[in-house]
């Protein structure tokens, strides 16, 4: 397959810019793999279609403000630098893996930020990736990066002040958790959960199983490779007990579905859990996975998948096609368009079973 299959054209009003008030009152079709049909209702009747032997897998990585503008030491000229994740640095200072805009940045550049905080950059690995060294660390960066940072919402959202301000509460997902705090970009599919919802979804017997993976810059990289498999995502950190993964694996081994909430969720399942079916889980997984799974992936574990609308030729879009088939989301994705549904980050989702 070719990147061109995965492409299509999405009027730009169907983008959506806000997420539905409440969360839960947005589209969800709920689409059978097996009939190649499909249904319109919406999020909060997702209740409707899970059996009380469910098992739905969530995200609960919390997206940090990782956006952080900056100015250039000598040249005063403006840079903004998007914090991706944590790494071990030799010399005990706080260093980051970031993506950094503007004209192009060089090994050595000072920038300095409000709060005092101020960051060099000490490598660069290419495609605007760059390490970055700062002079605080510990809870002295922290304080810092909350009192400058912005929530890095995605490019075709068009933020404005207030915007920027209500996604400190609409770009989170009510079950992320404050000490899981990594991912630069939100599990999406886990924005249509109220804890409402969650409490009905509990109390038909449905277990939520919590795992980590912090979003990172694979999120923001398009495919460029006409030839697909020549694609390979950037690392993401991957944070799951083998106690939880051999739970897993019993849940699978039982007969019960095995529901991701969300791409991430997914990876999770097939990117770890799913190397453990034929042994125990013996140490807690704390690693980068950079799994991607297009049309021809083998699944293993997957029995269901909650989830948004993907831009064209993504690798969440090549995701979702791999489990349901690339001609079947054509199809849906083009009754999506027709009945108005809303695209991307905000907008509506699918149950695909």
């Amino acid at each position: 397959m070719d990147l061109s299959d995965f492409d299509y054209f999405l009027p730009p009003e169907l983008i959506a810019q806000a997420p539905a008030e409440p969360r839960d009152r947005a589209k969800l079709m709920v689409v059978n793999r097996q009939t190649g049909t499909w249904q319109t209702t919406i999020f909060s009747n997702l209740p409707q279609f899970l059996q009380p032997s469910d098992i739905l897998i969530v995200n609960n990585s919390k997206v940090l403000p990782a956006r952080l503008i900056g100015h250039k030491a000598g040249t005063g000229g403006k840079i903004e630098v998007l914090l991706e994740h944590k790494l071990v640095s030799p010399s005990g200072q706080e260093s980051w893996r970031c993506l950094i805009g503007g004209n192009r940045p060089k090994v050595g550049l000072i920038i300095n930020f409000p709060q005092d905080l101020t960051g060099q950059i000490t490598a660069e690995e290419g495609d605007g990736v760059f390490t970055v060294e700062f002079n605080k660390s510990g809870s002295d960066f922290w304080s810092a990066v909350y009192a400058i940072g912005e929530m890095p919402l995605p490019p075709y959202i068009k933020a404005d002040k207030t915007t920027i301000k209500e996604a400190v509460k609409d770009y989170q997902t009510v079950y992320a958790k404050d000490n899981k705090v990594g991912s630069v970009a939100a599990p999406t599919a886990g924005l249509h959960f109220t804890k409402e919802l969650l409490k009905r979804i509990k109390a038909m017997g449905v277990e939520i199983v919590e795992v980590t993976l912090h979003v990172g810059l694979g999120t923001f990289e398009p495919v460029r490779d006409e030839n697909i498999k020549e694609q390979r995502l950037h690392e993401e950190l991957v944070e799951i007990g083998a106690q939880k993964i051999n739970q897993l694996i019993k849940y699978h081994q039982a007969g019960r579905r095995l529901i991701a909430v969300g791409t991430t969720s997914v990876r999770v399942l097939e990117g770890v859990a799913a190397h453990f079916i034929d042994t125990l889980a013996t140490d807690d997984w704390l690693a980068p996975i950079d799994l991607f799974i297009s049309p021809g992936f083998e699944f293993k574990l997957l029995d269901g998948l909650i989830t948004n609308f993907h831009l064209p030729k993504s690798s969440l879009i090549m995701l979702v096609s791999a489990w349901a088939g690339t001609d079947l989301i054509k199809k849906t994705y083009a009754a999506a368009i027709a009945e108005h549904y809303r695209f991307f980050s905000y907008g509506d989702a699918m149950f695909l079973v």
